[in-house]
C-alpha cells in the first residue's frame, strides 16, 4: 500500500490516510459518498460549507489521479474540478456523471403517464400495466445508457473543438448573459479577461465548464422548440418516439403520438440529439450567420440527417469502440458534423421556405442513397483527389470500406445537393452532372482554393463569418459553372468533350483565372481580400 499510494509513513491517522489517498498517483478517484472532498486553491473551507471534512479535503491542483468520477453529488466543488482540469485532469460534473438517474426518472414518468391513461380508458388492467413496466426495464436502461454515452461523447468532441473556437463560445456566453439566461459568475465560468488570457495561451474550456454550457445550450433550444411549428409537424414530431421503448411503440402507437407531453418530449429529444451531435455553439453560430430561428435550424439539421442516413453511419462509428483508435472515431464524427453543418447551411439558403422533411426526401434521398450505397459507388462519383488519402488512412486504422469511403468523402457529398438540383433542372443524369461538377473543380483547381479558405485562420468573429461566406460563394459559382458547361454543349457529347469545348470558348478568362491562382500560391501573407478578388474573377468566368 505504501508503494502503490506513494506513502512514506508506516502509520497514519484515518483522516491523514484519506487525505493521502485523495492525492495518490492513481488512474481514477470515484466518489460515491456524502461530503465535499476537493476544492480550489482560492476557496476556503468555509466557502465549501462541509465542516466535517475540512481536515482531509484537498485542492484540485493537488490531485494526481487522471480521472475524477462522480457517483455522489457535491463531492467536488466546481472550482475544484476546473482547477483539476486546468492541471491536465479529466472530469465532468456530478450532474453529468449522475444524469442516468434523472434520465431514468424522466422515462419512467413519461411512460407511466401514457400507461395510466390507457388504464383509465379501460384499454389495459393495472396488473398488465405493472407487468409491462417490469418487462421494459432493460429497454429503458438501454435508452438511458445511449443518452448518457452520447452526452459524454459530445463533451469529448467539444473539448477538442473549443480551443480553436473560443470566439464562438465567448459570443454564446455573452448573448446568454445579455438575455438573462445565464449568470457566468454563478456557474463559475471564466471572466472576460480570463477567457481572453486562455485564448492567447491556446487554452480552451475545461470539461466541467463545457458540462455547464452544454446543459444551457440544450435548455435554451428545448424551450424555443416546445411551442414552435416543428413539434406540430408530423414528420419532425416523430422524434418523440426515440424516447420510448420499441415494444411500447408497436403496442400503442396512437397513444404515444397523442401523449399529453408530446411537445415537451419532442423538443427534448430534438434538442438532445442536435446539441450532442453538433456541439454547444452550433445553433448560436447558425442563427448569427442566417438570422433564422431555432425551429428552422433544427428542421434543416433533421432533414440533412435523414438525407444522408447519419444515424446509421454514426452508429457504425460508435460500434468501432475499442476496435479502432478513439482519435479516428472522433475524426470521422467531425467529418459527419461538417457534412451536417454544410448541408444545413445549403438548405437554409436554398430551401428556407420549404423546410419540410417529406418533399426534401422526395427530391434528394434516392439519388444520395444510390451514390453512398457502396465504397465503389462513392469512389466513382467523388474524385480521388478529394478523398483518397483519408480513405486509405481510415482503412489502415481498421474502418470498414463503405464507412471509410463515406467519412472520407463527406466534404464532397454535401455538393450532391447542388448536383441533384442541376440534374433535375436540365433533365440530365446525376452521374453526368456530378462528373461535370467535380471535373470543373479539378480543372479550375477550385478544390485548392476551397482548401486555402478552410485553412485560413480567422482572427475574429467577422473574419470567421467572411470565411464561411466565401465558401458558400465558391459553391454557388461552381454550380453556375456546371450549368454553363452543360447548357452550352450537346447531350450526346462526353463530359470530357463538354469541358474541353467550354474551356476553348473561355480561353481568355481561363488564362486570367489561372494567373490569379498562381498569384495566390505565390503570396505569403493570405488574408480575406485575396479570396474576395479570386471569387470576383471566378464570377466573370461563371
Amino acid at each position: 500500500m505504501k508503494a502503490r499510494f506513494d506513502i512514506e509513513e508506516d502509520r497514519l491517522a484515518p483522516t491523514d490516510l484519506l487525505n493521502r489517498l485523495l492525492k495518490a498517483p492513481v488512474d481514477m478517484i470515484w466518489n460515491g459518498g456524502i461530503g465535499t472532498y476537493v476544492k480550489a486553491t482560492q476557496e476556503s473551507h468555509a466557502d465549501v460549507g462541509d465542516k466535517a471534512n475540512d481536515s482531509l479535503r484537498v485542492n484540485g491542483n493537488e490531485l494526481r489521479c487522471k480521472v475524477l468520477g462522480e457517483g455522489g453529488n457535491l463531492g467536488f466543488t466546481q472550482l475544484g474540478r476546473i482547477e483539476f482540469g486546468l492541471n491536465g485532469g479529466s472530469s465532468n460534473t456530478d450532474f453529468i456523471d449522475n444524469a442516468g438517474g434523472v434520465d431514468c426518472s424522466d422515462h419512467e414518468v413519461n411512460i407511466k403517464i401514457l400507461l395510466n391513461e390507457l388504464v383509465s380508458q379501460g384499454d389495459m388492467t393495472v396488473k398488465q400495466r405493472n407487468q409491462l413496466l417490469r418487462d421494459m426495464t432493460d429497454d429503458v436502461a438501454d435508452l438511458v445508457l445511449k443518452n448518457n454515452y452520447r452526452q459524454a461523447q459530445a463533451l469529448n468532441i467539444a473539448e477538442l473543438h473549443a480551443t480553436g473556437a473560443m470566439d464562438d463560445y465567448i459570443r454564446l456566453i455573452r448573448r446568454l448573459e445579455a438575455e438573462g439566461k445565464l449568470d457566468p459568475q454563478l456557474e463559475f465560468l471564466p471572466s472576460e479577461d480570463e477567457l481572453q488570457e486562455r485564448k492567447e495561451k491556446g487554452l480552451g474550456f475545461t470539461r466541467p465548464e463545457l458540462s455547464v454550457l452544454i446543459s444551457y445550450a440544450k435548455i435554451e433550444l428545448k424551450q424555443a422548440l416546445i411551442n414552435s411549428w416543428i413539434t406540430d409537424d408530423p414528420s419532425f414530431s416523430r422524434e418523440m418516439e426515440t424516447a420510448f421503448p420499441q415494444r411500447l411503440l408497436e403496442a400503442f402507437p396512437e397513444a404515444v403520438r397523442n401523449h399529453r407531453l408530446r411537445r415537451e418530449i419532442t423538443a427534448t429529444q430534438i434538442a438532445n440529439d442536435l446539441v450532442n451531435r453538433m456541439g454547444i455553439v452550433y445553433v448560436n453560430n447558425l442563427r448569427t450567420a442566417t438570422g433564422l430561428d431555432y425551429s428552422d435550424i433544427a428542421a434543416a439539421y433533421m432533414i440533412v440527417r435523414e438525407l444522408y442516413d447519419i444515424d446509421t453511419m454514426w452508429g457504425e462509428v460508435e460500434s468501432l469502440d475499442y476496435q479502432v483508435p478513439c482519435d479516428t472515431q472522433v475524426t470521422m464524427m467531425r467529418d459527419m458534423i461538417q457534412l451536417l453543418t454544410r448541408g444545413s447551411h445549403w438548405l437554409l439558403r436554398n430551401r428556407r421556405d420549404g423546410l419540410r422533411l417529406e418533399p426534401c426526401l422526395e427530391s434528394y434521398k434516392a439519388a444520395i442513397d444510390d451514390v453512398v450505397s457502396s465504397a465503389e459507388k462513392i469512389s466513382s462519383t467523388v474524385p480521388d483527389n478529394r478523398m483518397s488519402e483519408r480513405y486509405e488512412d481510415y482503412k489502415t486504422a481498421g474502418v470498414p470500406e463503405r464507412l471509410a469511403a463515406f467519412a472520407a468523402a463527406t466534404e464532397s457529398l454535401y455538393w450532391l445537393l447542388d448536383v441533384i438540383d442541376v440534374a433535375s433542372e436540365l433533365d440530365e443524369s446525376v452521374e453526368v452532372v456530378a462528373r461535370t461538377y467535380f471535373g470543373l473543380g479539378t480543372r479550375l483547381n477550385l478544390v485548392g482554393l476551397d482548401r486555402k479558405i478552410r485553412e485560413f485562420k480567422a482572427a475574429n468573429h467577422w473574419q470567421a463569418l467572411a470565411k464561411n461566406s466565401y465558401r458558400i460563394e465558391l459553391d454557388t459559382q461552381q454550380r453556375g459553372l456546371t450549368l454553363s458547361v452543360l447548357r452550352s454543349s450537346e447531350s450526346d457529347q462526353t463530359v470530357e468533350e463538354r469541358l474541353t469545348q467550354w474551356s476553348e470558348s473561355h480561353k481568355d478568362l481561363l488564362t486570367r483565372w489561372n494567373n490569379t491562382l498562381a498569384d495566390i500560391e505565390n503570396t505569403k501573407l493570405v488574408d480575406c481580400a485575396i479570396f474576395s478578388v479570386a471569387l470576383s474573377v471566378l464570377l466573370e468566368l461563371a
